[in-house]
């Protein structure tokens, strides 16, 4: 539990400059400091209630590439860490673009699970399907607390909750979106389009 909390509070203090550069203001940058926090909370509490209903644990780290192609020699030695990315991608652009995604997460099935009889077979196993809900389960809560923001006046909040969701939906490494899009490729597809008619609204009332 600790180390979620500090994943999610180091997430945090990576995201939040990475946002608020190449602005100097401190006062800005703590909105954009507690907002962030506030838009990664939402995201893996949403996820850690989902996996409680279907009796499995979340644990969240940073997202690190483990291949470089699709083949599976395609593979690093070593993980590299992507920690860094938002904060590289802020430095360069002069904050016009950040890459907002560094978060994994795994998922390990809750003891009632395995101690569960279906039928002669005990079911332990967590398959593709129940992980990409899982990750379907934070984009939602995102895209929903994103919605409410803007119809409140709570502008920040809304972009970027919006935001977090749509870099969540990219289907890349070990990423939310990879997690969906291997689960089912029309999940996916749906949450797309969801995102999109999201993010045309948006659009719409700014």
């Amino acid at each position: 539990m600790w180390k979620n909390f500090l994943v999610i509070i180091f997430a945090t203090v990576i995201l939040g400059p990475s946002l608020s550069y190449p602005n100097q203001d401190w006062k800005l940058f703590l909105i954009y400091l507690a907002t962030i926090l506030s838009v990664v909370l939402i995201n893996t509490i949403a996820k850690k209630l989902f996996a409680y209903s279907v009796e499995t644990d979340v644990n969240f780290s940073f997202w690190s590439m483990y291949w470089y192609g699709f083949s599976k020699k395609s593979h690093y030695n070593k993980p590299i860490p992507m920690a860094w990315l938002p904060l590289i991608t802020s430095l360069f652009t002069f904050g016009n673009f950040i890459w907002m995604s560094i978060l994994e997460f795994d998922v390990t099935p809750r003891p009632e699970r395995i101690a569960r009889r279906h039928g002669l077979y005990r079911f332990t196993a967590v398959t593709e399907w129940h992980i990409a809900l899982i990750a379907v389960a934070g984009i939602l809560a995102n895209i929903i607390l994103g919605i409410a923001g803007y119809l409140v006046g709570l502008e920040l909040f809304a972009k970027l909750n919006i935001f977090y969701a749509a870099w969540s939906i990219i289907p890349l490494g070990r990423l939310d979106g990879a997690k969906i899009f291997f689960g089912s490729r029309k999940l996916w597809f749906f949450m797309l389009f969801v995102l999109v008619l999201t993010l045309l609204w948006g659009l719409t009332i700014v």
